[in-house]
């Protein structure tokens, strides 16, 4: 057996959940409360998960401020998406949403309040009541530090029921029995060093994006796509990976966030002539069309020569009118960011932004109660035993080609419940586990061998960076066959240079190069993943804008792309039907037609 030398440690528990944001506390909340054994384990402490950035706020159908109708937000995320979502998950996380926030309400969320003492919402791009002819107060907000709220809460909950957290754990592979079922998760307890093998009756990935393959995003340096590096390297495909989403307001230089609730609560962005140049892209929603939309928009005006700065490179976004006191009490951190990361006092002075890479739409696919599937012969919807996905490292796929802003954190809860709701139906607390095969961890520990016995001549980070600045400068807010093409290659060579590249230490514990290049391994499966889907997509939908395909086309593109790659880097592509029905009749489906705002 491989790596024989190594002591595993053994656990066995009803679920694991690997990742501790937003999804994975909801989900290990709502396990360890049925009954079931729940393990959590976590590669940064808890309330370190990216969720703790999100700012603006969680859509919910409310109508706290005036008329809305979870209908209408059902409409909006369908036309949001540019009609690559399924209805029917849009129909249940919609539907779903009011629930999942008063429920976060009770959790004890410190949402911000009305004068009335109601949940306090705020516009957001693509939000519309009366099926896009009004404008929705839709995002329920905490100031502009809702995730922080929210993941602090959950961790709570999730102690307060009796999960076992497994802090500054590293999940190094998927372990599954001779029938194909997920029954583990092979682990580094990176403060010690040692390996655990954590036995399940199922095992949830919730461990977020994978941002850092560009050279400039608003995610944390954690973000490595370590989900999608699971699921590819034990033969899954992913779906949908070519649609990545630019936030329009990331400070330019930094790519820190500046939340779409600065738009919200009345911002707006400049060119160089001073202009509000939304209004002539989007007449009506302006400011707050989607970020597609908006990022396109900008990137137009700086292309034509009408952008800031000493280089022309950037656009100004615009709060001074606001006032002081609007600002410190709905914006505190946006104030406090604006001054840290581009010096500027936000009470007298535009913050410079730039669209950055923000969220991807792409990940593992899943149905609405986060059972990860995947196509066999004729059947695209097939279970895969044991394996389920939830947030940003899933594809449910409610985001379709573009995510509609604070949906993401109704995502997370709505979606980290069903899970949960559907671990407690189909398994019983305390059964057996099944033995493994003998040779169950031998991938792993290969793995881990030749990772630690990497004497290349290529350092991680030499590679890291070739990767993000290829990604960065082809797969961008626009994109053409040439550049696609070409970075399809220079990325298929940076992937192999994998194979020369260069440990120098190896210890098996946090900051070690070990590690970095465990994540940069994970990393180059999405880009990979990324570069060749957006190649192989001939119209722009959503994020995914193809200059020299500038239409979307319904009669060949209406279908969810899956993506494998295998262990050269090689990909291959199949296609999944889109689910353009919902699972009720209490809202009709939203045919295809032209996304204006």
């Amino acid at each position: 057996m491989a790596g024989t030398a190594y002591k595993i440690q053994e656990h066995k528990y009803d679920i694991v959940v690997v990742g501790a944001g937003g999804a994975g506390l909801r989900a290990t909340m709502g396990l360890a409360a049925t009954g079931l054994s729940t393990a959590c384990i976590t590669k940064v402490f808890p309330t370190r998960s990216h969720t703790v950035a999100a700012q603006g706020g969680i859509s919910a159908a409310l109508g706290n401020m005036g008329h809305d109708d979870w209908r209408f937000h059902f409409y909006d995320t369908v036309k949001g998406g540019d009609w690559l979502g399924d209805q029917d998950a849009i129909e249940y996380m919609c539907k779903h949403a009011p629930a999942a926030v008063i429920e976060l309400e009770h959790y004890g969320v410190p949402f911000s309040r009305t004068d009335e003492g109601r949940i306090y919402q705020r516009p957001f791009g693509g939000m519309t009541t009366d099926f896009g002819k009004g404008v929705a107060q839709r995002t329920c907000a905490a100031a502009d530090r809702t995730g922080h709220a929210i993941l602090h809460t959950l961790y709570q909950q999730a102690l307060k029921h009796d999960a076992q957290f497994f802090i500054e754990y590293f999940a190094l592979d998927l372990i599954f029995d001779n029938e194909g079922a997920c029954r583990g998760v092979m682990a580094l307890d990176l403060n010690e060093g040692t390996l655990h093998l954590f036995r399940a009756h199922g095992v949830v990935i919730a461990t977020g994006g994978y941002g850092r393959a560009y050279f400039s995003c608003t995610s944390a340096h954690t973000c490595t796509g370590d989900g999608g590096g699971l699921a590819l390297r034990a033969g899954l495909a992913l779906q949908d990976m070519e649609f990545v989403q630019f936030h329009p307001t990331g400070i330019y230089g930094a790519g820190c966030l500046i939340t779409e609730g600065v738009r919200g609560e009345g911002g707006f962005l400049t060119n160089s002539k001073g202009e509000r140049f939304m209004e002539r892209y989007a007449p009506n929603a302006k400011d707050l069309a989607s970020r597609d939309v908006v990022s396109r928009a900008m990137t137009i005006e700086i292309r034509e020569g009408r952008g800031v700065g000493e280089h022309h490179d950037h656009i100004y976004l615009n709060l001074q009118h606001l006032g002081a006191d609007t600002l410190h009490e709905k914006l505190p951190g946006i104030s406090e960011s604006a001054r840290i990361f581009a010096g500027v006092d936000v009470t007298k002075q535009p913050i410079p932004v730039l669209p950055t890479v923000h969220y991807n739409m792409g990940g593992i696919p899943t149905n609405y109660h986060g059972e990860v599937v995947r196509k066999v012969g004729n059947d695209p919807d097939r279970i895969v035993e044991g394996l389920y996905s939830i947030g940003e490292a899933a594809c449910v796929s409610v985001h379709g080609g573009n995510r509609l802003g604070s949906n993401s954190l109704l995502d997370l809860v709505v979606f980290g419940r069903a899970v949960a709701q559907r671990c407690a139906e189909t398994i019983r607390p305390d059964t057996p586990h099944k033995p493994l095969p003998a040779s169950a961890c031998d991938e792993a520990l290969t793995r881990l061998d030749r990772l630690r016995n990497a004497k290349g001549s290529l350092p991680t980070a030499q590679i890291r960076l070739n990767m993000q600045r290829t990604m960065q400068a082809d797969a961008a807010v626009f994109r053409t066959e040439k550049t696609l093409q070409e970075g399809c290659v220079k990325m298929d060579a940076i992937f192999q240079s994998f194979d020369d590249v260069h440990v120098s230490d190896r210890s098996l514990v946090w900051n070690s190069d070990l590690i970095e290049t465990y994540e940069l391994n994970n990393l180059l499966y999405n880009a990979v993943a990324t570069i060749h889907s957006a190649e192989q997509r001939h119209e722009s939908r959503g994020a995914h804008a193809r200059e020299d395909y500038p239409e979307r086309d319904d009669v060949n593109w209406m279908k969810h792309t899956l993506v494998s790659v295998d262990a050269n880097g090689k990909c291959s592509f199949d296609y999944r039907p889109v689910h353009s029905h919902t699972l009720t009749s209490d809202v009709e489906p939203v045919p295809p037609k032209k996304r204006v705002y």
